[in-house]
């Protein structure tokens, strides 16, 4: 564990990444658009942020301006840039992006606009992460993973995706392969850690590709023969997986559902299914990857609308109820959209809105070759463009030059390099966190700054680590792990997806990246407090931890394998987002009032000439949303 990882030149792609490491921020501006700007980062030969590992996310450099904003800080007079705009966009992820490319839409193609992100690349959550791996291109997403919702597109967020050249069914059916790891032989895990269950342990089961009432007692029985738990936590876990019990006799399904959504799915198995307490921390992490807390803050309730076991007897009826989260709500009811994983993620969304809004920059005709496309950064903010996105500058205040309701320009003011700038516009779509918002705009109304502060997201960690080989999942018959006790609550091989020039490997001697997730939280505490402090966690963990942990958690789960950590991991990048996941309704925790009541209704209210949109606004973690609320947020402000 303290060996060095060699490195050599496995990734012969790194000239490009670590010239680009070594020389940020302080690069040569090949045009600055204005005297008064200092060098512009992207602008500089050889940059290229999809390359760089180490911390990435919300990395050094992105977030110090925010939160001195936040702390009260002060930065000398803002230098004017002289720079008038119809639109300002602060926000550079897939909500800000489709703000600019509706607006241009609605207002005309010559519509000048200005897009401000804090980040060292756009996309915000959206992000992308590149490596060159013996020659071959690898990609995984650093954030949003794909094309999926709880309830099907609506007009304004599909009409984007076919405007963009998106055909999700088409797409999905020609350059997906969801079971090739299953066709292979190789099946999901569980590693129970010595730490929490008293020894080390990786058991492999087949896929569950059935309900969980079609799964055989004996194979179910077979399979966690080699865990350390007790006969009775076996038998446990064998009856809530298979069992047809109803374990709330004589009460009608409504009864049922009201009572569920009132209790934790802990709760439900300790206090009603009456389970071993070892079960209890089987099943603590199953929910982590969608709501970033254990099973102790999330109702039984909307664990039955995510297909979690225990309810196959309790003759629920289908559908929602009101005291329902947004994403169980909607499967329950809809199915959900279609889904469709790019090998990046929904980072090739983002492209697509770039090459959209700025041709120059991103090379390439099609949903199809934007995937292996470079992106020119240095055709992102050129004075003779209409539009341009500006990296690597923080916004700290937006405010109007007037009456916010006679129609004033807004001003904006943002930080780059330590310096801060102004520049105008018409009008102003914040596409920011917003938990920001109040502090960027301190004139809005009390109580809508109030409702934004409620809008916690939940942090969450994706790694992508970079492995010499996967000969050791494939010995395993291995492809996906959960980790109920581990620092990561599960890790996976990179999903199989060809698609033009690219190409997923397909012999366990080649490379492969391995994405792998964390969600820190503190267990026993309301949700938006578990998240709070997971955030401070995220903050104040550097990247050798994470190396430390990845290293060991991998080593232990593939030893077995021939795993090796320092021999076979070859490279890191931790996408580290302290912000993530938008904030969802959660029935344990927040009060049961009518939709224009909750804080993210009220939080979006349109400002005089300054507009809100984000996932946030639209209550749940998904790209739908943004866009859909980006479209909003403009309409607000053209139609006012």
């Amino acid at each position: 564990m303290h060996r060095r990882i060699t490195r050599r030149d496995f990734l012969n792609g790194i000239a490009i990444g670590a010239t680009a490491t070594a020389s940020y921020p302080l690069f040569a501006a090949a045009q600055s658009g204005s005297p008064v700007l200092s060098a512009a980062a992207q602008d500089a030969p050889g940059y290229y942020p999809p390359l760089l590992t180490g911390m990435r996310g919300s990395h050094p450099g992105s977030f110090e301006a925010a939160h001195a904003l936040r702390d009260g800080g002060a930065w000398p007079p803002a230098a004017d840039t002289g720079e008038e705009y119809d639109l300002i966009v602060v926000g550079g992820g897939i909500s800000g992006l489709a703000a600019a490319h509706f607006y241009r839409a609605q207002a005309g193609a010559n519509s000048r606009i200005l897009i401000l992100d804090n980040h060292d690349d756009f996309g915000g959550h959206a992000k992308r992460n590149e490596f060159h791996l013996n020659g071959r291109l690898h990609l995984l997403n650093g954030g949003t993973l794909e094309i999926d919702s709880p309830r099907p597109y609506g007009p304004v967020a599909a009409g984007l995706l076919t405007t963009l050249g998106i055909d999700v069914a088409t797409l999905a059916q020609r350059v997906e392969h969801r079971s090739y790891y299953e066709h292979r032989g190789m099946h999901d895990g569980v590693f129970f850690d010595a730490e929490t269950f008293g020894a080390d342990a990786l058991i492999v089961s087949p896929r569950r590709t059935q309900p969980a009432t079609a799964i055989s007692q004996a194979s179910l029985a077979t399979v966690l023969s080699q865990a350390p738990l007790s006969a009775q936590a076996r038998a446990d876990i064998i009856q809530i997986e298979t069992a047809d019990i109803d374990y709330l006799p004589g009460v009608s399904s409504d009864e049922k559902k009201q009572r569920l959504s009132r209790i934790s799915y802990e709760a439900f198995l300790r206090d009603i299914v009456r389970v071993d307490p070892a079960v209890l921390h089987y099943y603590y992490a199953r929910t982590m990857g969608e709501w970033g807390v254990g099973t102790d803050a999330v109702s039984a309730l909307d664990c039955w609308g995510m297909a979690m076991p225990g309810f196959q007897g309790m003759n629920l009826s289908k559908g929602s109820i009101a005291r329902m989260g947004f994403t169980p709500a909607g499967y329950e009811d809809t199915g959900g959209s279609l889904r469709l994983h790019f090998p990046d993620g929904n980072a090739t969304i983002a492209r697509l809105l770039v090459r959209n809004l700025i041709p120059s920059a991103v090379p390439g005709m099609s949903a199809v070759d934007v995937v292996t496309a470079r992106v020119n950064y240095a055709r992102l903010d050129r004075r003779d463009a209409a539009v341009r996105l500006r990296l690597n500058s923080t916004a700290i205040r937006a405010r109007h030059l007037g009456d916010p309701h006679a129609g004033s320009p807004v001003e904006v003011t943002y930080v780059r390099g330590g310096q801060a700038y102004s520049a105008r516009a018409r009008g102003t779509v914040l596409a920011c966190y917003n938990m920001m918002i109040p502090y960027l705009c301190p004139e809005l109304p009390d109580a809508q700054k109030a409702a934004l502060h409620q809008l916690v997201k939940t942090p969450l960690v994706y790694t992508s680590v970079a492995i010499r080989n996967w000969r050791a999942f494939e010995r395993l018959k291995l492809s996906r792990v959960y980790a109920p006790g581990g620092y990561h609550c599960y890790f996976h091989l990179n999903a199989h997806v060809d698609i033009g020039a690219y190409r997923s490997p397909t012999s366990a001697d080649e490379p492969i990246l391995v994405h792998m997730v964390r969600t820190p939280c503190l267990p026993g505490l309301p949700e938006l407090d578990q998240h709070r402090a997971g955030r401070d966690e995220l903050l104040r963990t550097p990247f050798e931890t994470f190396e430390r942990h990845i290293r060991d958690q991998l080593g232990r789960t593939l030893a077995a394998g021939g795993f090796d950590p320092a021999r076979d991991i070859t490279a890191i990048t931790v996408n580290r987002w302290p912000h993530g996941y938008a904030p969802e309704y959660n029935p344990l925790f927040d009060p049961e009032v009518p939709e224009a009541q909750r804080p993210h209704v009220i939080g979006r209210a349109q400002f005089g000439r300054i507009t809100i949109a984000n996932s946030d606004s639209g209550g749940g973690a998904y790209t739908d949303l943004a866009i859909n609320q980006g479209y909003r947020a403009v309409m607000e402000l053209l139609h006012a």
